[in-house]
């Protein structure tokens, strides 16, 4: 599987080979290093660490910072990759010519957050009757029993904390990719706020 780390940048458009215009989200590959990787051996499964962004020393931990090696400065964000489809060693740099040639990606990030929401919001509800006098508009109702068991079941669509969850969007199309400047553009929708880190890795059902 090949994968790397990158930042949501933001949206805007461009036209596709066909001339049309087409709205695509933009996503910076920053330099991913190899910090460590994995054989089936040792470890039982092959797989390569990869870290981006340095930190700074005096946020560094001895615990922390004893997973790097003395060449490479730690990293504040680290994913691993099993099964990684490319011959690399500790110490290498990936960019995003590691999708050339990639027609779809799929993308995991961590959605936006939007704090407690009802049950309209959060579940798409229709709600009561706006009418006068009807006073149920968007109240989630009945949600448990009068009698036996007297309680709510579990898993029940109520009331609570909305967004701030792992999502994955598969099969996004590859519009460009500039390896000047090191982002690549997908047409669809990314998980997550604009800055925010995502993991961009070829596409599993294409």
């Amino acid at each position: 599987m090949l994968g790397l780390l990158a930042k949501k940048v933001g949206m805007t458009q461009v036209f596709n080979d066909e001339g049309n215009l087409v709205p695509v989200t933009v996503m910076r590959i920053d330099p991913n290093i190899v910090i460590a990787q994995k054989d089936k051996d040792k470890d039982g499964y092959n797989a390569v660490l990869l870290g981006v962004d340095d930190m700074k020393k005096s946020r560094v931990t001895k615990p922390y910072g004893g997973q790097f090696a003395e060449n490479i400065a730690p990293k504040k964000t680290i994913k691993e990759f099993r099964d990684f489809e490319k011959e690399v060693a500790v110490g290498d740099s990936l960019g995003v010519e590691l999708f050339e040639g990639c027609r779809y990606v799929d993308v995991s990030g961590v959605s936006k957050g939007k704090g407690f929401q009802g049950v309209m919001k959060r579940w798409g509800f229709s709600g009561g009757r706006h009418t006068h006098g009807s006073k149920f508009h968007r109240e989630p109702g009945s949600t448990g029993q009068s009698t036996y068991p007297g309680r709510t079941f579990k898993n029940v669509k109520l009331p609570g904390r909305m967004g701030r969850e792992k999502v994955t969007v598969l099969s996004l199309r590859v519009i460009k990719i500039d390896q000047e400047k090191q982002v690549i553009m997908v047409h669809g929708a990314v998980p997550g706020i604009n800055k925010g880190v995502v993991v961009v890795r070829a596409a599993v059902k294409k």
